[in-house]
């Protein structure tokens, strides 16, 4: 209920989570190899559950933001920001885990970037069905964003 840039505070969350999940995955990895995983797999099982976890928050988000439209009677209200979240989350996909807080940063601005610019299709897909049509743009932009930051990164470590 910001009154001022819900949006971005909602892509707030999405980082601190990426964050959160960032610092615990060392740990959580060193654990797995004590028990003799090798660390290819484990690299696939961080991939498989980030997904997952998505894919959960996609399918919550779609039921909430279909109840609260009714409830607060406007179309993409404010006060719904877990498609932010889902969408920032989406952007540090392919990011690897020991980037530096700038590249936090331009993940974070490249994914409001394209929520706000709404490049073709985004703009687009806000005319779909309630739950759908609020979680679907950010889904996408955060798949753009994914992109960019996958191309800069995998740039800046050829380099």
């Amino acid at each position: 209920y910001l009154p001022i840039a819900p949006g971005t505070w909602g892509s707030v969350i999405g980082v601190a989570i990426y964050l959160v999940f960032r610092m615990a995955s060392p740990r959580v990895i060193a654990e797995a190899e004590s028990l003799g995983w090798s660390p290819t797999p484990l690299e696939a099982f961080r991939t498989t559950f980030i997904l997952l976890i998505l894919i959960v928050l996609t399918s919550i988000g779609i039921w909430a933001a279909t109840r609260a439209e009714p409830l607060l009677g406007r179309k993409d209200p404010g006060p719904v920001v877990i498609d932010e979240v889902v969408g920032q989350l989406i952007t540090f996909l392919f990011v690897p885990l020991n980037v530096g807080m700038g590249t936090v940063m331009l993940g974070f601005l490249l994914f409001r970037l394209f929520d706000i610019w709404k490049p073709y299709p985004i703009r687009r897909l806000e005319d779909l069905e309630s739950g759908l049509g609020i979680m679907a743009d950010d889904v996408v932009a955060g798949l753009y964003a994914a992109t960019a930051m996958s191309l800069l990164t995998s740039l800046y470590l050829l380099l």
